[in-house]
């Protein structure tokens, strides 16, 4: 098999460098070729993902964005989440989400954290999709939460 190749897009409309932080983590835990494409904003996101995949090669492409807090800003959201979902059924491929809408933090500092702790997780959870995916099995119904504390799994 070729060197698995890992997609990331990111926007200029975040502000946070997630896509340097998610590349940081990925190259921390594998040996990959990393196409990376920045776009305005959270709805140029599916496009570009299934460029990476149809034109690029990517075996799995992350996606990094931060949605502000106003309503438009969640509907675009939404949009951009379905646009995202469309792409993986076309292109039978996972394209990961990792979407910090501005209100999910009570300062800049929280959201920077949160920003940069979400991409690095969920860089985690690609690496585990194409080489361990083992480890997601054994992380099953274990209450993750990329970017906050783990909730815990519920017992009977």
């Amino acid at each position: 098999m070729d060197m698995a190749i890992i997609g990331i897009v990111d926007t200029t409309f975040a502000r946070f460098d997630m896509g340097r932080a998610a590349i940081h983590e990925i190259k921390q835990n594998v040996s990959v070729r990393i196409r990376r494409v920045t776009v305005p904003g959270i709805k140029d996101l599916p496009v570009a993902a299934k460029k990476l995949i149809e034109e690029e090669g990517c075996d799995i492409v992350i996606v990094l964005g931060m949605p502000g807090s106003q309503d438009k800003d969640k509907v675009c959201a939404h949009e951009a989440s379905m646009g995202l979902i469309q792409a993986q059924l076309m292109t039978n491929t996972h394209i990961i989400e990792v979407f910090v809408h501005e209100d999910e933090a009570k300062d800049e500092r929280e959201l920077a954290l949160l920003m940069e702790t979400r991409a690095r997780e969920h860089a985690l959870n690609v690496v585990k999709l194409l080489f361990k995916p083992e480890q997601l099995t054994k992380e099953a119904g274990t209450g993750q939460r990329q970017g906050f504390e783990d909730v815990g799994q519920l017992r009977m």
